[in-house]
């Protein structure tokens, strides 16, 4: 679960109805997003960001984040 984004519209007394109406995208989508079962596009990023003032890299951190694989393949 995101839980930065869902507390983001909890703190604005929002519903996923209403943030869906607001960002025209469906409900449906909103709560997949909300729950990490979808990830956005840059596009929808771009609207929660503007939507509740915060970066996208706040609300969105798994989807920064770095990984460096370590693991090596044996050469033959």
């Amino acid at each position: 679960m995101r839980q930065r984004l869902v507390n983001e519209r909890l703190k604005r007394n929002l519903t996923q109805k209403q943030v869906a109406g607001i960002l025209d995208i469906s409900e449906v989508y909103v709560r997949k997003i909300e729950k990490g079962v979808r990830n956005p596009g840059r596009e929808t990023m771009q609207k929660f960001e503007q939507l509740y003032g915060v970066s996208d890299r706040k609300l969105f951190p798994e989807l920064f984040q770095v990984s460096i694989d370590t693991d090596c393949i044996e050469m033959i």
